[in-house]
């Protein structure tokens, strides 16, 4: 079965916004996302198009604040700093990667926690841990939803991720871990230094690639009825596209679907509900 990302998304920007619905027919403002771009990077600009048009289906009021790529150090943390006290602000992200003469761990650290609707602070980080509540990363929030809204029961299963990121391996596999629903699973992460991903791999209920090497996981690394999720986006070359590229995940997947219990296709998996997740911790940030 296809884990429909791009539809289940949209089932949830549709709940959200009628909840905005609801907030501006009481007379308040809606929620407001600010993006911040710095410089004029392809993959960024795209990304940051879709969220924009993620949360005008949502109702948010949206703005892009486009920064030149010279820009220093301190004038972009000033720029942050006027994001944390502005009240018209409810959330706002800085979009990764940032160019290499910035520190992006410095950036990342001096957005107010309350406003980091990203969930890459350390005091975020530090309460995702601790099973409290905070604003978690998008993507392996997106993937929760997924599995949640698809029915996938995920208590006692053994998932198996491949790729140990802050942004999705680390922080989804503390999600998973969390009691409740989806969670109470067992865990095991794999990574560069792990002797045989492979066999790892093939003991997995639930297995998500996070590696970034597009067609890695093949049909030999899958047991029979897994649910597989496909968090790969690299631009592979394709002379029959007019734009000269498409998206490929990190799964085989003509080879591996056949053995599938469940699994996310690419684009239109992981993708869409990562933006979901980023518009639900965007109203989070309101209701706060």
């Amino acid at each position: 079965m296809i884990l429909d990302g791009k539809k289940i998304a949209e089932e949830i920007k549709a709940d959200i916004a009628a909840r905005v619905d609801a907030i501006v027919a009481a007379g308040h403002r809606p929620p407001h996302l600010v993006a911040v771009l710095v410089g004029h990077d392809g993959g960024s600009e795209s990304y940051v198009m879709s969220k924009a048009a993620a949360c005008e289906r949502c109702g948010f009021r949206s703005t892009v604040m486009r920064l030149d790529e010279s820009i220093t150090q301190r004038d972009l943390l000033d720029k942050i700093l006027a994001l944390n006290s502005a009240d018209d602000v409810d959330g706002f992200i800085v979009q990764l990667p940032l160019p290499a003469h910035l520190n992006e761990r410095e950036v990342l650290e001096a957005i107010d926690p309350r406003k980091d609707v990203d969930g890459f602070h350390p005091v975020n980080v530090g309460r995702l841990t601790l099973g409290l509540p905070c604003f978690k990363p998008a993507t392996p929030l997106g993937i929760t939803m997924l599995l949640e809204r698809a029915g996938i029961d995920t208590r006692g299963k053994h998932c198996v991720i491949l790729g140990r990121s802050n942004i999705v391996g680390k922080p989804l596999a503390i999600m998973l871990l969390q009691k409740g629903r989806p969670g109470d699973c067992t865990v095991t992460v794999c990574h560069s230094a792990t002797p045989d991903v492979a066999a790892e791999a093939r003991r997995a209920d639930i297995l998500v690639a996070a590696m970034g090497r597009p067609g890695s996981v093949t049909a030999d690394m899958v047991k029979p009825g897994a649910v597989v999720i496909d968090v790969g986006t690299t631009r592979v070359p394709d002379a029959t596209r007019e734009r000269g590229w498409r998206l490929r995940g990190d799964v085989d997947f003509d080879n591996v679907a056949p053995l599938c219990s469940h699994i996310t296709p690419v684009p239109g998996g992981v993708g869409p509900m990562t933006i979901a997740a980023l518009m639900y911790n965007t109203l989070q940030a309101y209701s706060v």
